[in-house]
């Protein structure tokens, strides 16, 4: 190999103990057996890049870089999108493949599992992870609901109204309650909030109703995960990390993504500012990084973007995985402070444009023509830059990527099975709690309303006022006006007498019987739910 490759890349990457290793430097085919390329531990919060074609090696890299970051003490987060990282809880297989890369990089590879919590939004791979509607919010429901700008205005709207007047949106019949009662009897109540139109409701409830049919009510309620257990280590000082399985909601791509940000938007309003640490509290891997921004409103990038931008002073590091860095708004990426570039593929013309503009992102380098570069990478190999402990990007260098200590497939359904007979946190998540909220709170509401106007009138047929509000005298015995008619041309002494289907129409009992009919036949229409 080049010398001069080979001495730049020591001095970008100068030995040190708090460092992740990622691999061997490669130019001109040759690899040189020395795992000389590393993340600094203390820079990890600055973020980073995880890209590359289908079949390249994403997951292998991110797999290396979490065990490395467990016995290092950090807890860390990421998703198992397609089911083969749960094998990150065992220790890895020796095999000729493991060998020859371990040779061809110099590391001393010892197989080791790391300590490993199984989550689910289903709660059938993992302990059931839920949020509540309130805390999920309405930018990121709105994202999950497919709201257009002014629908999801409305929703804010109603999240608004419902903090004023103390109502707890803890799951999705709660919203549903609040959106059918503002539609009827609680309209004139959102006035001062601008009101909204009945063909909104319409469409949120419609949205609300398919949601449901797509079984995400266990997604939302009580109890509520606890982020801190994403923040523990276990008895030996090994962070633990956090496995979210999402084979089973594969085809749910919108709500996975969108509820893990809502997990790092959780995280970022609730620890502690922490400065610049020697290594991070947590390191959150955002696997198939595209799902959340496809379709995303103006509202909800900028968000992201803050919660990116802030939250490295929470100790808290965040890597996004994808295929094209151009998955990534701009105003994100320009935020990430590592890259390992895996091969692109140029097939097509907006391949060979995407191809280009990934290249220019990588900083100047005098020893690979980066364009190049990324086209020839082999399986399991990267062009990597990072952020020096003095916050200088170092130049781009190819590597090939040391194996995982940790098993390279899935573990067996009994094998996870038995992990999740063993987990408390299982146990802890089992059981979905539902005490009083809105739903509940608005349904005596309006039982109160019912009962105040039936007791305003204690007789059912009440005598009809006179004008005045006076009440007619009864007739006694020595007074024949009662035989008397009306003279002509003038007005009577009295209103006409109603007949008895009159009186009955227009009795409190009739009208309170109409409304509780009305409210039950619009909920079985919108499939409420006994609770």
């Amino acid at each position: 190999m080049n010398p001069d490759v080979l001495n730049a890349a020591r001095a970008a990457f100068p030995p040190a103990t708090g460092t992740v290793t990622l691999g061997a430097v490669v130019h001109e085919g040759a690899c040189h057996p020395e795992p000389v390329v590393t993340l600094p531990l203390a820079m990890m919060n600055r973020h980073g890049l995880i890209a590359g074609a289908t079949g390249t090696g994403k997951t292998k890299t991110l797999q290396l870089v979490a065990e490395q970051l467990s016995a290092a003490g950090v807890p860390v987060f990421l998703s198992d999108v397609k089911g083969d990282l749960s094998g990150i809880g065992a220790a890895g297989e020796e095999s000729e493949r493991v060998r020859q890369r371990a040779a061809d990089t110099g590391h001393a590879w010892q197989p080791a599992g790391v300590p490993a919590e199984y989550l689910s939004l289903s709660g059938k791979l993992g302990a059931q992870m839920r949020a509540t509607v309130s805390s999920f919010g309405p930018l990121l429901l709105a994202k999950v609901l497919g709201l257009n700008e002014t629908q999801s205005s409305v929703l804010t709207l109603v999240f608004e109204y419902c903090d004023d007047k103390g109502l707890l949106l803890l799951d999705l019949s709660d919203l549903r309650a609040v959106l059918q009662y503002l539609a009827g009897e609680g309209a004139d109540e959102l006035k001062s909030y601008g009101g909204m139109s009945k063909a909104t409701v319409g469409v949120l409830l419609r949205e609300l109703l398919e949601l449901q049919a797509q079984d995400a009510e266990r997604f939302f309620g009580e109890p509520e995960f606890d982020l801190d257990d994403l923040l523990r280590t276990d008895a030996a000082g090994r962070g633990v990390v956090s496995v979210l399985e999402l084979q089973d909601v594969q085809e749910k791509p919108v709500l996975f993504s969108t509820f893990m940000l809502w997990m790092l938007a959780t995280l970022y309003h609730t620890l502690p500012e922490v400065g610049d640490v020697e290594k991070p509290k947590l390191v959150f891997f955002f696997d198939e990084a595209h799902l959340l921004f496809d379709d995303a409103s103006k509202a909800l990038k900028d968000q992201v973007e803050q919660v990116v931008r802030l939250i490295r002073s929470k100790g808290v590091g965040v890597f996004f995985i994808t295929q094209n860095p151009r998955d990534v708004p701009a105003e994100i990426l320009g935020q990430l402070g590592h890259r390992v570039q895996h091969a692109l593929r140029a097939f097509t013309p907006d391949d060979e444009k995407a191809l280009r503009s990934a290249a220019r992102t990588f900083p100047k380098t005098t020893f690979y023509d980066v364009e190049e570069t990324l086209t020839t990478l082999g399986i399991g190999e990267a062009l990597v830059t990072t952020l020096s402990p003095t916050g200088v990007p170092t130049q781009p260098f190819a590597t090939r990527l040391v194996p995982p200590a940790s098993r390279m497939g899935p573990l067996t359904p009994d094998e996870l099975r038995q992990r999740l007979a063993e987990s408390g946190q299982v146990r802890k998540y089992a059981e979905m709690v539902d005490r009083e909220s809105a739903r509940e709170m608005l349904e005596a509401r309006m039982a109160a309303d019912d009962a105040r106007e039936e007791d305003a009138q204690a007789d059912d047929f009440p005598d009809v006022p006179r004008r005045g509000g006076r009440t007619p005298r009864a007739p006694s015995a020595d007074d024949d006006s009662g035989d008397r008619a009306p003279r002509g041309g003038g007005r009577g002494r009295g209103r006409a007498q109603k007949s008895t289907l009159e009186k009955v129409l227009s009795s409190p009992t009739t009208k309170s019987f109409a409304r509780t009919l009305a409210r039950g036949l619009v909920g079985a229409l919108l499939g409420g739910r006994r609770r």
